[in-house]
């Protein structure tokens, strides 16, 4: 049982649209009623069904609008009539006159305007540098007016205790410390009492898009609000928004190394970034009313909340050099050492009592630079400065670090990844690790198959360093954290540090003096104060850079309104969930016998008998292949036969939307752990006895080896099962015995793959196999 403390002082009371509290139980003011046929500004169902059509799912292009608009024409001409627009322009301004949708796009011009050097101006001096962005207060409001995900927001901070031990756990936004302390502030002024705080939480990452023959860089802003819960915010139920795009100034080669155009670069970034938070300021330190999901109208406090960057944007945000931790004084010499944590009161210290070259040598403070949050109230970008899994752990410490240090110590692994077999949303590598550029997906997939590969190849303290990191990243991954896990995560960071020390011994790096490894010393407190962080992940705002840099945000702010309609009821269909999906295979036996020879299994017409002996009589203590077969059903009818078999359950730890439910498919291979066992699929039938369906699987078992995981790759290790006869240990069992997916590993040994194996012959082809537990967050929380 879980025990929720909430803060007694910013207790979101509902009030009425001026601002006067409400008697407890007040029901909230009903939402205004649209007429059911109301389809303003469109005339029709007609228009609004090809404007969506045209607009939102086809993103059709203006001009084949237009074609497609003429086409329309030609056939109705004879009939008098005429298609719902004339042209594209058409489209677009009755999309634009809708009374629904987003927020407004605007836009301001920023120019340099400090001293010019007397030998000539530089051209980016004269640029005009345009910035484009949306009013973050408005966005924040429809974030809190949602109603999709009312059920889903936390209206107050809150700390969560379990009733077994009385201990704390972590998992949503509001669970932290920091919401927590926020809140404590912003009630000591008495005008605040009642309120509700609404943590802003913002992000920005350049990308560049390929479009045409060049490619296109983008900057975009990204806001969300920590009320939302985490699973919310990663399953992009408008819960994370696009409110800028910001300016990249551009010069020469020749001038992009000075330092009057590195200083205007960061300067431009600061003011971009203050001038377009400038709404929420006001409601920063004095009371708005805005109304929630739920109905009610709301006082809220708004608030600067953590930011999501990688690193250089994190040394940039903290007004420090980089190769500096933005969130500690550790030296850029020594990134390790044990050191005070920056905060914004010791660096304006620093700044006031030291010299512009001290504070850049000694503290790696560019001082002549105001962070953005000075302008702000309880504001300290040192803290707000937010873990970050896929750039620090992911793409950081594992892909740029571990794994490009262990090349140099290994060459041959391609081979070994390329032959991993498939596994329901696991990527495969069929060409190992060769690629031009990787992604954050592509570093992932990685990751969850690479341990097994190096094992054999490279001293075992190189396996215990990713295994190390491994579980580090599986840990702080987690849904839900608590006071046990933070110890974990200590002892898998204190491990982390000691075995990989083999790198340096080896002569493979000089130093461990890495920021975004670094960063794995903050992860505890960072938790501590902003619970999970798998809800601050950058991974959620690349997930909207297509969608913010292709889609027309300069042609209309009304894309979403489209939306609207489907809402209000207006359109009606089916919507069909499927919780069993099973494929029926082509071409496949249809009788037992004739399936016992295609898979060349001939005892599986007793295994069916001793299943269907088992099925009928549970409480029978003996064990099946005990039982004489002249006492088990004998069937001889039809059976049908699946490739494959869906199994939808609850992995919360997974990005896997709302709830964390997930379906994934396990493929039994054609023709080819303490309370769990591993057993491999080799068909899926079923059939009817007696007037019930059997849904079945024809497995093989795997056998344990000892008693607990690889001590080196802390993964469990099976080997394929046989009978006393030494054949192969088959078995018929019902589907609700299947709990999940596992996926299995070769043990490679120190022998090379021969490079003509393929994937699909992984499990024939070896004597014993690792129990992937970094397969997916489900496997990794019960495969320990």
């Amino acid at each position: 049982m879980i025990l929720s403390l909430w803060l007694n002082v910013i207790t979101a009371r509902p009030c009425n649209a001026d601002g006067i509290f409400l008697l407890p139980g007040t029901p909230p003011p009903p939402l205004e009623n649209v007429a059911t046929g109301d389809w303003t500004p469109f005339r029709n169902r007609t228009e609004f069904e090809t404007a969506e059509f045209l607009y939102t799912q086809n993103q059709m292009p203006a001009g084949q609008i237009n074609r497609l608009l003429d086409l329309w024409v030609s056939t109705l001409a004879k009939h008098g009539d005429k298609p719902p627009f004339a042209d594209h322009r058409d489209l677009y301004d009755v999309i634009d006159n809708s009374p629904f949708g987003d927020v407004n796009w605007q836009n301001f011009t920023v120019t340099y305007d400090g001293e010019r050097p007397e030998d000539g101006t530089k051209p980016w001096m004269d640029d005009k540098y345009e910035v484009w962005f949306r009013d973050p207060r408005e966005v924040v409001c429809n974030m809190l007016a949602n109603p999709t995900y009312a059920s889903e927001v936390d209206y107050c901070p809150y700390r969560e205790y379990s009733t077994e031990g009385d201990k704390r756990q972590w998992k949503d936004f509001m669970s932290g410390d920091w919401a927590w302390d926020q809140a404590d502030e912003i009630a000591k002024d008495p005008s605040t009492l009642g309120s509700t705080f609404v943590p802003v939480i913002l992000g920005s990452d350049k990308t560049t898009v390929s479009v045409g023959t060049g490619n296109n860089e983008y900057y975009p802003l990204y806001a969300s609000i920590g009320n939302i819960r985490n699973n919310v915010r990663r399953a992009h139920r408008d819960g994370v928004a696009v409110i800028g795009f910001l300016a990249m100034p551009k010069t020469t080669k020749e001038h992009a190394t000075e330092a009057v155009f590195r200083k205007f670069h960061r300067q431009l970034f600061y003011s971009s970034l203050s001038k377009i938070l400038n709404t929420l300021k006001p409601g920063m330190t004095t009371p708005e009313v805005t109304r929630f999901g739920d109905g009610h109208y709301r006082r809220v406090i708004y608030g600067l909340g953590p930011y999501i960057a990688d690193y250089e944007e994190q040394a940039l945000l903290a007004c420090i050099m980089r190769g500096w931790c933005p969130k500690c004084m550790a030296s850029r010499e020594d990134l390790d050492e044990d050191v005070l944590r920056r905060c914004h009161e010791y660096t304006e210290a620093l700044i006031q009592e030291g010299s512009l070259g001290d504070l850049w040598d000694d503290f790696g403070i560019v001082g002549e630079l105001v962070a953005f949050t000075n302008d702000f109230p309880r504001a300290d970008i040192h803290q707000m400065i937010s873990p970050d899994i896929l750039h620090q752990l992911i793409k950081g410490a594992f892909k740029d670090h571990l794994v490009e240090w262990a090349d140099q110590i290994m060459d041959d692994i391609d081979c070994r990844i390329a032959t991993v077999a498939s596994f329901s949303g696991l990527r495969r590598f069929p060409q190992g690790r060769g690629f031009k550029q990787w992604t954050g997906d592509d570093s992932k997939a990685l990751m969850k198959v690479y341990l097994p590969a190096i094992e054999g190849h490279v001293p075992v303290d190189v396996v215990r360093t990713f295994c190390a990191l491994l579980e580090f990243c599986y840990l702080v991954r987690r849904n839900i954290i608590t006071e046990d896990t933070l110890v974990e995560i200590e002892d898998a960071l204190s491990r982390f540090h000691h075995y990989h020390n083999i790198f340096r011994t080896t002569g493979v790096v000089p130093t461990f003096s890495l920021p975004r490894q670094h960063s794995l010393k903050h992860y505890v407190q960072n938790i501590r104060l902003f619970a999970a962080p798998n809800g601050l992940c950058s991974s959620i705002t690349k997930n909207k850079h297509i969608k913010a840099v292709k889609e027309p945000w300069r042609r209309s702010s009304r894309y979403n309104a489209l939306a609207d309609f489907t809402r209000r009821g207006m359109l009606t269909g089916t919507c069909l969930s499927v919780t069993m999906d099973a494929l029926e295979g082509k071409k496949c036996a249809q009788t037992i016998p004739a399936l016992a020879e295609e898979l060349n299994i001939p005892s599986l017409p007793d295994l069916l008998r001793r299943f269907l002996f088992q099925q009928l009589h549970p409480k029978d203590p003996r064990d099946p292949s005990n039982i004489p077969l002249a006492e088990c059903p004998l069937y001889l009818s039809k059976i049908s036969v699946f490739n494959s078999a869906s199994s939808r359950f609850y992995a919360p730890s997974d990005l896997s939307g709302i709830g964390g439910m997930r379906v994934e498919h396990i493929h039994s291979s054609l023709p080819g752990m303490q309370g769990l066992e591993v057993a491999r699929v080799r068909a899926f039938f079923s059939f009817r006895y007696r007037g019930r369906l059997y849904p079945c699987a024809l497995i093989s078992w795997f056998d344990k080896v000892g008693d607990a995981p690889d001590e080196d790759t802390g993964m469990w290790i099976v080997r394929p099962g046989f009978g006393a006869d030494s054949a192969p240990g088959y078995a018929v069992i019902h589907i609700d015995s299947i709990y999940c997916a596992a996926h299995l590993i070769p043990m490679y040994g120190v022998q090379f793959v021969p490079r003509e194996l393929k994937f699909y012959h992984s499990y024939d082809a070896f004597q014993a196999y690792y129990v992937n537990k970094y397969a997916d967050h489900h496997a990794f929380e019960i495969a320990f």
